[in-house]
């Protein structure tokens, strides 16, 4: 029983004989906030029994004390009635999850039993990118928490940089398809029906480069001009506006989250030190500098009755700081490496009296299908980290770097995975766990799709390269084919892709792509488009690949065919559409834009080439 959910329990008892679902099934609580999960259950069992009539009590809700803690449940199948106990609504919202779950395994019969379920984590979140291209609709998000929540995450993040409309500073957002207040207030309505936190996450030191790029905020920056963006990344600590204006935004973004915690990011602050506050660093340590200004924010977060939460990154570069953090913050403890030199520091952390959150990664971005395999094993080992050192959450992370065309459904598999780790992970089967993942979220019959999915997520690795963040195939696919300068070969991806690498990824992903199965009329349409976009994924890849077999002949002063060069920009035009499409069946229209016009420059060079005007 553990290991056949997707999500396991906790403990199975089991017992004589096999419930089997009837066609008059009638369901009973007396709890307003049960309707929920039984309405979910009852469309469930609507696609398992078409003809349905109401008659004896099968499944009924109820409240007992006797089942201790704030999430846990007692669910008890008998031959003919299947009970739900937990002390709360939260457990009891889990307990039909399971059973939910229980049909997605087995269909019309159930094991007789008793499962006693309760959570590794208090803290189960998944933090989701929405500020480097993509900003998904509210509707998406919705249908998004009813996965999570389903698979028994409590927490959501979304990452804002800039994608939130501010009344007091209205050119922040603008051109980024930026949140609502009422966006984010009905997001936090639908949240809370199913038992998730939805906490709120700004930006508010570095990567501030979308605001310090804007004229009237450039003199707050740290260093100008750092990587070429007018303002840098990062705030100026040492500049009281810096604190004036996180003080204007978390004075119209922060209450408007229920939540008690509240994430100030504040990591990768590249530039600390280098520029106007390099005198000070120099006079008081680098750290210091750093701690001052969290100390400020920290004053904003009790302002609001927040329990400031923040990446740990720079934190564990200055140790000497965490002895001189208040108690009350909470480190959020990333590395998304399998072996990620941080993971183990967790303990640091801890010995020095701070609340801790591990947060791993999909390890989808820089990707169109994810690393499949990295992912998996990041989000195991922190979370084994995480129960080790008395954790209080696992936070999921999900970023989109470069323009975010990886497409949500490449993260689906590690939030589920990460949500299996978060509830009950000493019973996770890594090694089998995609064939789940396939078999009972998107209801396939057989192995194809998850087969497709390893090939998909390993076509990295074909590579051979020293790091996926500087040669992939996610940047080959843009990256042009005539390098724009003598040097471009070392900087790019295309050009440090092997003729010999590039054939491994066609010749594994064309057959797996081809064998994959088609979207399933049968499933709800938010699956339906993770199989389009799964499909997708695989052409954006076998793209980058010809791509790169291409840049390999023009920059050996070679000229492909031109009837080549044609069929690559005829792919191209073919996968922009589909990629403006799915984008679009997700998201706002936000930074399409910025995709779409490399995506147009790829197009054009290649029919250039193919002219002769190369």
């Amino acid at each position: 029983m553990n290991t056949n959910l997707l999500i396991p329990v906790r403990s199975f008892t089991p017992s004589t004989g096999v419930f089997r679902w009837r066609n008059d099934v009638h369901m009973v609580s007396s709890a307003e906030a049960d309707q929920l999960p039984l309405e979910q259950l009852e469309r469930d069992l609507l696609s398992l029994l078409p003809s349905r009539d109401e008659g004896e009590v099968d499944v009924r809700v109820v409240r007992d004390e006797g089942v201790a803690g704030a999430e846990a449940y007692r669910l008890t199948v008998r031959l003919g009635e299947i009970e739900v106990a937990a002390s709360t609504d939260a457990g009891a919202y889990y307990g039909v999850q399971t059973l939910r779950s229980l049909i997605e395994a087995g269909g019309a019969e159930i094991p007789c039993g008793v499962i006693e379920d309760r959570p590794d984590f208090v803290r189960r979140g998944i933090y989701h990118d929405c500020s480097r291209g993509k900003v998904p609709t509210l509707e998406t998000l919705k249908q998004l928490v009813e996965r999570l929540a389903h698979w028994k995450i409590n927490e959501l993040q979304l990452y804002v940089e800039n994608v939130f409309t501010f009344s007091k500073h209205p050119a922040i957002g603008v051109g980024y398809s930026p949140f609502t207040p009422d966006e984010m207030t009905a997001l936090q309505d639908h949240c809370r029906a199913h038992h998730v936190k939805l906490v709120g996450s700004l930006s508010s030191f570095g990567h501030m480069e979308k605001v310090l790029q804007l004229p009237e905020y450039q003199h707050l920056g740290e260093m100008q001009g750092f990587r070429n963006l007018p303002g840098g990344t990062t705030l100026c600590p040492l500049d009281e506006g810096s604190i004036e204006l996180m003080a204007d935004l978390y004075s119209e973004f922060v209450p408007l989250f229920d939540a008690e915690d509240f994430n100030v990011c504040c990591d990768e602050t590249w530039e600390l030190g280098k520029g106007r506050s390099a005198d000070e660093a120099k006079r008081v340590g680098l750290g210091r500098v750093y701690l001052d200004f969290l100390l400020k924010l920290h004053e904003l977060c009790g302002k609001y009755g927040k329990r400031m939460n923040a990446w740990a990154d720079i934190v564990l570069e200055h140790p000497e700081m965490l002895g001189d953090l208040p108690k009350d913050i909470v480190m959020l403890n990333w590395d998304y490496a399998v072996d990620g030199s941080r993971i183990p520091r967790s303990k640091e952390i801890v010995e020095a009296g701070l609340p801790l959150v591990v947060c791993p990664g999909t390890n989808a971005w820089i990707s169109h299908g994810s690393r499949l395999a990295d992912a998996v094993a990041n989000v195991a080992r922190f979370a084994a980290e995480g129960r080790q050192q008395g954790a209080e959450g696992l936070l999921n992370t999900d970023w989109g770097d470069g323009g975010h065309r990886n497409p949500l459904g490449a993260s689906l598999h590690s939030f589920a995975h990460g949500a299996a780790h978060s509830w009950h992970g000493q019973a996770v089967d890594d090694a089998t766990f995609t064939e789940r993942f396939c078999h009972q979220y998107l209801r396939q019959s057989d192995d194809r799709l998850a087969s497709y999915m390893r090939v998909l997520g390993g076509t990295q690795t074909l590579l051979n390269a020293p790091s996926h963040y500087r040669v992939s195939l996610y940047r080959a696919m843009l990256d042009p084919l005539v390098p724009a300068e003598t040097d471009a070969d070392a900087k790019d991806s295309i050009g440090q892709i092997t003729p010999e690498c590039a054939h491994a990824v066609l010749d594994n992903l064309t057959p797996a792509l081809a064998d994959m199965p088609n979207p399933n009329s049968e499933r709800d349409e938010f699956e339906q488009l993770t199989l389009r976009e799964l499909a997708l994924a695989g052409r954006m890849d076998l793209l980058a690949a010809r791509r790169a077999l291409a840049a390999s002949e023009v920059r050996a002063g070679q000229t492909p065919p031109a009837a080549d060069l044609t069929a690559l920009a005829d792919e191209t035009v073919d996968v922009s559409e589909t990629f403006q499409t799915l984008w679009l069946e997700r998201s706002k229209p936000s930074r399409l834009a910025d995709n779409v016009t490399k995506l147009d420059a790829a197009i054009e060079e290649a029919r250039s080439l193919a002219a002769g005007g190369a």
